[in-house]
């Protein structure tokens, strides 16, 4: 949680360094991504906010691996915090911001290959008679549809090992935030088998925190990657794809009810719309009180995937 009591005073803050390393991880993913579906590539759209800032939007479709998929960088500032940013922080009112990030989720053709999300961002706050203000976010998580041991505890590995070299506190205590924050109470599960997320931290120096954040995000498709490959190929039926569109209703309801970064930015007006609704699936489908099987693939998400696991 961001210190709203330090200043962080004398701490070099190097703002170009973390857009270059953004827009840098944003290329490497993409690149990884297209070299895994062997098809589609990536389509992409420059844009400029006219309120301060620019972004590039990048989706993937139709491909033969990714149904759909899209991978963003942002960049917005302006002269003074909105109203909505402010909220929780008075003290921040009337500061020049910045806020930055890569944010991407893909979804995958195959049911057998999960959804994945992940988000890194940089937010700082500035004002001519004081330090400035800045913390970090982000993390990634997993989405199956059909659950895997083995790409679960491969998932969660890499993120243990990625934190690990920051203090081996951090993979559990993200770990749990993450578990906590993509959890839909109205029915009462996870959105799937977790991973890392963190928001507002600002606990170490800039260069430690800004080097923590590079580590974990160069990991993600470390984490992804491997999965991708080996259910790319498992065959799959209308069957398998019908749970797939049930399921990615949950996604739907998550992102458009809770998730902190659409609901930002909508209603603050900083965000692109269509960049911010890229995050859904082409194709979901609600079924009136549907429940799975007893004794069924279907079912055996729900009572040994879903809800929060230790598996590392």
């Amino acid at each position: 949680m961001v210190d709203q009591s330090n200043e962080q005073a004398d701490q070099q803050v190097n703002t170009e360094a973390v857009k270059t390393f953004l827009l840098t991880l944003q290329d490497n993913i993409c690149e990884r991504l297209e070299a895994l579906d062997g098809q589609a590539r990536f389509h992409e759209d420059s844009w400029q906010r006219d309120r301060g800032g620019s972004g590039i939007t990048r989706v993937i479709s139709a491909g033969k691996v990714f149904e759909k998929g899209g991978v963003n960088f942002s960049h917005v500032y302006g002269d003074a915090l909105p109203p909505s940013a402010t909220a929780s922080r008075p003290e921040l009112a009337g500061r020049r911001f910045q806020a930055m990030g890569v944010s991407l989720v893909i979804h995958p053709d195959n049911p057998f290959i999960p959804t994945s999300h992940a988000n890194f961002r940089f937010f700082i706050a500035e004002d001519d008679n004081k330090s400035p203000v800045w913390w970090f976010g982000g993390g990634y998580d997993l989405t199956p549809y059909y659950g895997n041991e083995e790409d679960c505890r491969h998932w969660h590995r890499t993120a243990k090992s990625a934190c690990d070299a920051h203090g081996e506190d951090l993979y559990p205590r993200f770990k749990k935030e993450c578990d906590d924050y993509f959890y839909l109470p109205h029915r009462k599960e996870t959105r799937g088998v977790g991973g890392l997320f963190f928001d507002d931290f600002n606990e170490k120096s800039f260069e430690d925190t800004f080097a923590m954040v590079q580590d974990i995000a160069n990991s993600y498709m470390e984490a992804y990657a491997p999965i991708v490959e080996a259910r790319m190929y498992v065959p799959f039926a209308a069957e398998h794809k019908q749970f797939q569109r049930y399921r990615r209703g949950r996604y739907v309801e998550f992102n458009l009810v809770f998730d902190r970064g659409t609901l930002f930015g909508l209603q603050s007006g900083l965000g692109r719309v269509e960049s911010i609704l890229m995050s859904l699936p082409p194709e979901v489908s609600w079924i009136y009180d549907w429940h799975p099987a007893p004794g069924t693939e279907e079912e055996r998400l729900y009572t040994e995937f879903l809800g929060a696991r230790d598996w590392v």
